[in-house]
């Protein structure tokens, strides 16, 4: 995955995020893809194959958030093989992440991570979103997953903090699933995703 360096090092410059994400961590990022695209032989955590995909689709994805994400505590929904919680985790040692999962080989393999990366600010959970109660609520509650916001928001009221902010990332602006179910952002942010062709948003909630 080291090969992968140079465009990994290009694209968080494209983010603008080179004094940010130092050359430690975009090796940490490297590791993580590495130990993803071997377990996704076995355990097919990502449809995405192909490195260089990867590399787009998922670090690159889950970095254009990071000038977004406030120190304090995060919370991961749905989190997948980590994403985009793991890579937080990597980049900011500032920020508490805890991600959960239902899938339990999901769990296990973002465990294995932590250990294998030496994360000491992350934590797996492995249950449903609903029935987990943690000791203190979130600062913030991220998804990269759900489809509808407002189901997400739904799911974790009871996680998220007064003041607290949920972010959804999405492709295009769910303009009218919005509007049906609603509820106002308090802003809506395009992510620019260096050689993503696809439009990326962030919508921004706040527990008020």
């Amino acid at each position: 995955m080291i090969h992968l360096l140079p465009q990994l090092t290009a694209g968080i410059e494209a983010l603008g995020l080179q004094s940010v994400v130092t050359t430690e961590m975009q090796e940490q990022c490297l590791a993580y893809l590495a130990l993803l695209e071997k377990w996704n032989k076995v355990y097919n955590l990502t449809a995405v194959r192909d490195p260089q995909d990867m590399l787009v689709l998922h670090l690159l994805d889950s970095l254009s958030v990071l000038p977004y994400i406030q120190s304090g505590s995060l919370l991961d929904v749905g989190s997948g093989g980590g994403l985009p919680g793991l890579v937080v985790a990597i980049t900011r040692p500032d920020v508490q992440v805890t991600t959960i999962d239902t899938v339990q080989k999901k769990a296990i393999f973002m465990r294995q991570v932590k250990a294998e990366l030496g994360l000491s600010n992350a934590q797996v959970v492995h249950g449903r979103v609903e029935a987990y109660k943690p000791p203190s609520p979130f600062t913030q509650v991220i998804s990269r997953a759900f489809s509808d916001i407002a189901l997400f928001k739904q799911l974790t009221t009871h996680l998220i903090a007064p003041h607290g902010r949920w972010l959804a990332m999405k492709g295009v602006v769910p303009t009218d699933e919005l509007q049906q179910a609603g509820v106002f952002p308090k802003e809506v942010i395009r992510l620019p995703v260096p050689h993503l062709q696809a439009e990326r948003h962030l919508i921004v909630f706040e527990n008020t």
